[in-house]
């Protein structure tokens, strides 16, 4: 099918290294001055080819989470599909830029920069978490660049105050793997300070494929200080009075509790042809709990 016969793994626009070769965390420069608009930042992105006929796919990872996160769905996606598929670094994430700002209304504007350039619009926006909202934003705002929306066990809403991840920034913050020898080692330190904090192996294993080696050191590569200082915008979602009137599909895990009943109201007042669907037995994060069932319903979806 051709569906995934190139792949680029790229900082947008070439400002610094290639993001395959990134051994420092590039940092952006600066925040926007005087405009209302956020100052985008250049996205590290992989983009797997398909046929330019039909929608790409355009995946966005949750907080504390990478591009990598979807490297096996995308390409089984892409290989079922035809399509293009572009899975993408998140500000303060990954292998994208740092930078003091970190809104949805910055991490929009990141992508309506970023998508007409690729050649990506109009596309299939697939969020999961916070990156579920930064996909409904950007369906708000610029309705013309999204076919149809795909929202994973998120809402337009404040997440809940049963969510652990102001406990995970503060542990996180508190590991010191300065000493170790090895990244191993270092992961290894790293897991056994967190267990007291996250009891979930799966969660710490998850929040360890942040700690990496650069120029000889043990580092986050997540910034931790502007997700800690920033916490509470990430937790809720933007007010909006506009509509976003293209197919809309919200997927939850039907054991997490991030996308409550209550909270249909809103979600069918923003988004009018909203459908909701639940993945049996799956936590919050839906395509790695049941993969296969995640992608049998983005392929229904599309269908």
């Amino acid at each position: 099918m051709g569906g995934w016969t190139r792949a680029w793994t790229l900082p947008y626009r070439g400002l610094g290294p290639s993001s395959s070769s990134f051994s420092r965390l590039p940092i952006a420069c600066g925040s926007s001055q005087g405009g209302t608009e956020p100052r985008p930042v250049p996205l590290s992105y992989k983009l797997l080819d398909g046929e330019a006929a039909s929608p790409p796919l355009v995946f966005l990872h949750g907080l504390f989470g990478s591009k990598t996160n979807f490297n096996s769905i995308a390409k089984v996606l892409a290989q079922q599909t035809g399509r293009r598929v572009l899975t993408v670094d998140a500000r303060n994430h990954g292998e994208s830029p740092h930078s003091p700002e970190m809104s949805y209304e910055a991490m929009s504007q990141d992508l309506q920069d970023l998508l007409p350039q690729l050649g990506l619009v109009p596309c299939v926006l697939i969020g999961h978490s916070m990156g579920g909202r930064t996909a409904m934003l950007l369906a708000l705002q610029r309705p013309e660049l999204v076919e149809r929306l795909i929202a994973v066990d998120i809402s337009p809403m404040e997440t809940p105050s049963s969510s652990n991840f102001p406990s995970y920034i503060t542990a996180i913050r508190a590991v010191d793997v300065a000493n170790e020898a090895s990244l191993s080692s270092a992961r290894k330190l790293a897991d056994e300070r967190l267990r007291s904090v996250i009891q979930s192996t799966s969660t710490r294993q998850y929040l360890l494929t942040n700690l990496v080696e650069v120029d000889g050191r043990f580092v986050w590569r997540v910034n931790l200080d502007a997700l800690a200082k920033h916490l509470d915008k990430i937790l809720d979602f933007p007010a909006r009075q506009e509509t976003y009137s293209g197919p809309t599909l919200f997927l939850r895990g039907g054991n997490s509790q991030f996308l409550p009943p209550s909270h249909y109201p809103e979600i069918r007042r923003l988004f009018p042809r909203a459908q909701m669907q639940t993945i049996s037995n799956a936590g919050h994060w839906v395509h790695h709990d049941h993969p296969q069932d995640f992608m049998a319903a983005v392929r229904g979806f599309l269908a």
